[in-house]
């Protein structure tokens, strides 16, 4: 699943990144029977103690039509853990890692409820 989510980050971050992107954050939907869904949205602010910043998003620079799909068994939280350790590592080691990391904040969390900063 690593790969496949890394391919799908790499096909986002091909393009290049909106001017007024200061953050990112990949959200993360619940769509039943263990499948679940992720989008990446560019935002224009970053305040690590407001999880509003997340709603300020850069509209040339979304994912919404192309989301990540994916299977998992697990609760929301089990979910939450994983895909975040499977960002970090992108972080850490992946292709377009440095577009993501030169921002002010990137986060993970699902949409109605709080964001794990990654960085």
């Amino acid at each position: 699943m690593y790969d496949k989510l890394s391919a799908w980050i790499d096909e986002a971050l091909e393009q290049e990144m909106p001017e007024g992107v200061v953050a990112a954050c990949f959200n993360i939907y619940e769509d039943g029977d263990n499948n679940w869904s992720m989008e990446l949205v560019g935002c224009s602010s970053f305040d690590p103690s407001d999880d509003d910043w997340a709603c300020d998003e850069v509209s040339d620079f979304e994912t919404r039509d192309n989301p990540f799909t994916w299977s998992f068994e697990g609760d929301w939280e089990a979910v939450l853990v994983d895909i975040g350790a499977k960002l970090t590592k992108y972080l850490e080691t992946e292709t377009y890692a440095d577009k993501l990391n030169t921002l002010s904040g990137v986060a993970v969390g699902f949409v109605d409820g709080d964001l794990v900063i990654l960085k």
